[in-house]
């Protein structure tokens, strides 16, 4: 496959399955090395290349931002992580805001997410809560925006004023809400985190130096930079894959991939089995590999958009945290097990802190896959896991009988 044709921007390169899969994969930076100790400047670089973590509030197994940077590396000092995100001025390369969703994101792209701040700033792009926000208590806003001015870093419950708060919107206050606008809108960020969850906020500036105050770049010129980002990322995409990766709204992607192709910047493919038009760079090495052997957190980049996972790499998945216990097929907290780049298993995972073990709830082998391949490898990656977490072994409840073939493995 030669794809280094650039300046006939209207070619439509042929791609196998076989080689969208290696290209999904080499785009997301999978470079493990049990050998050598993991650094600072490795785990930069692994996010650098798919461009953001995503947090959410799930604790069931460890904040779901410091597993992908395990599935690409390895066991590391998840210390390391937090200095990037949290530390010092000299040490912060990261800075919270919505990219896929609630994301870290590398400070040198801050100015390409200028647009959606300023969106926020009008009313569009939000929540309907927060919308509301904006637009029915702007003296609330205005007064939160000048304590931090005055105060410093703040969290919304430094503010919270006695009295009921609005338990139908996920229990979130008028004062909570208000620090979401002032997020969104790019008036404050993230200084830190309060017992690893709640936000305290300070000004940009204040938190990433002049880097808050660069000028606003083009709106499309941002976009473009982005879906070019996004694109080695994804090594091979369709429309819809792009624009869920940076929630981008659907009619400026279409006119960003339109230029990009007339610019030369990005190159149209003709997909096997996929029903619309891929993308992907001008020039891509189709010697590269990548088959990596991980567990993924269902907030892993791989796995944020369910139909492209399918599409690509032929694996259903569905995450069950809400769906209700007795209607879930798989688990509560289900990570897929990739081996030599092949979904073929998946586990339901626990950190019980309490006896200090990883808790492997149940176990499930993929179709068209020999146990006997699979349960010492996986054991092994859960073995590593359980090192990364701090926990003491690896313990498998006897769910079914792929669970019980894989109990019988030695966990050390």
């Amino acid at each position: 496959m030669s794809v280094d044709n650039t300046k006939m921007p209207s070619t439509s390169i042929k791609i196998s399955v076989k080689q969208a899969r290696n290209l999904a994969l080499v785009g997301q930076g999978f470079d493990r090395d049990d050998s050598r100790p993991v650094t600072k400047r490795q785990i930069m670089k692994a996010i650098r290349k798919t461009n953001m973590l995503q947090v959410d509030s799930v604790n069931v197994l460890t904040r779901a931002h410091y597993m992908p940077i395990f599935s690409r590396l390895g066991v590391y000092d998840p210390k390391l992580l937090d200095d990037i995100v949290w530390g010092t001025s000299r040490d912060r390369k990261l800075v919270e805001y919505w990219g896929h969703e609630a994301s870290m994101i590398p400070i040198e792209d801050y100015a390409l997410y200028r647009w959606r701040m300023e969106d926020a700033r009008s009313g569009k792009g939000m929540w309907g809560r927060i919308a509301r926000m904006q637009r029915e208590q702007p003296e609330l806003i205005d007064g939160i925006l000048e304590r931090i001015e005055k105060e410093g870093a703040l969290a919304a419950s430094d503010l919270e004023q006695e009295g009921p708060s609005s338990a139908k919107w996920w229990g979130w206050s008028d004062t909570k809400t208000a620090m979401e606008y002032l997020f969104w809108s790019g008036q404050v960020t993230a200084r830190k985190r309060r017992n690893s969850f709640e936000r305290v906020y300070d000004l940009p500036h204040r938190v990433i130096g002049d880097v808050a105050h660069d000028p606003v770049p083009n709106r499309q010129d941002a976009m473009c930079d982005l879906i070019c980002k996004g694109i080695a990322a994804t090594g091979v995409a369709a429309e819809i894959d792009l624009r869920k990766y940076f929630r981008m709204p659907t009619d400026e992607t279409k006119a960003c991939l339109a230029r990009l192709v007339e610019e030369g910047r990005l190159l149209r493919a003709d997909v096997e089995g996929w029903k619309h038009p891929g993308y992907l760079c001008p020039k891509v090495n189709p010697r590269s590999r990548a088959k990596p052997t991980c567990l993924m957190v269902p907030f892993d980049p791989v796995m944020w958009e369910r139909d492209r996972v399918e599409r690509i790499f032929g694996f259903n998945y569905r995450i069950e945290i809400y769906v209700p216990a007795e209607k879930r097929k798989y688990g509560y907290y289900v990570l897929p097990f990739m081996l030599n780049g092949e979904f073929v298993a998946r586990v339901d995972l626990k950190s019980d802190r309490k006896t200090g073990v990883l808790l492997v709830q149940s176990a499930h082998l993929e179709d068209g896959f020999a146990r006997g391949d699979v349960a010492g490898p996986l054991m092994d990656e859960l073995n590593r896991l359980a090192r990364f977490l701090g926990l003491g072994g690896v313990r498998v409840m006897p769910a079914n009988d792929f669970s019980k073939y894989l109990g019988s493995v030695p966990a050390f």
